[in-house]
């Protein structure tokens, strides 16, 4: 199956291969990270000797327009928009380090969870149509 992510303010594609490429940010560290575009795949490839230590809250942004891509449901969800079979979707995911959270909406507002940890954000979720 191919996805294809972009960013939801400049639209534009955040996958040109096999990664979803975004910049991130956490205190004074800034690099680009490469997520898997399956949503509830969580592998994160990092550049050489980089970490994301489990329970850091990062700031992920489009690498192209610079713009924040954190949430206005919660503060602790990003969202990009994804297109497959030529269907559009918001995908939420966590940007806490280690956790397992992602939220796959389509334009009809059908809801799709990934993960282990996705009941603490179902709250900010709830005026979604939701299937699990």
């Amino acid at each position: 199956m191919r996805w294809i992510y972009s960013c939801p303010h400049c639209d534009a594609t955040l996958n040109p291969e096999t990664s979803i490429v975004l910049r991130a940010e956490h205190e004074d560290k800034r690099m680009l990270v490469g997520l898997h575009p399956q949503p509830g795949n969580y592998e994160v490839e990092l550049p050489p000797d980089e970490t994301m230590p489990k329970g850091t809250r990062w700031s992920f942004s489009c690498p192209v327009c610079d713009r924040s891509l954190v949430s206005d449901l919660s503060d602790e969800l990003c969202a990009i928009d994804m297109c497959s079979h030529g269907e559009r979707h918001r995908v939420y995911f966590s940007r806490i380090a280690g956790e397992e959270a992602t939220f796959v909406v389509s334009a009809e507002g059908m809801l799709t969870d990934h993960g282990v940890h996705t009941d603490q954000y179902l709250e900010h979720l709830v005026h979604l149509k939701y299937m699990r």
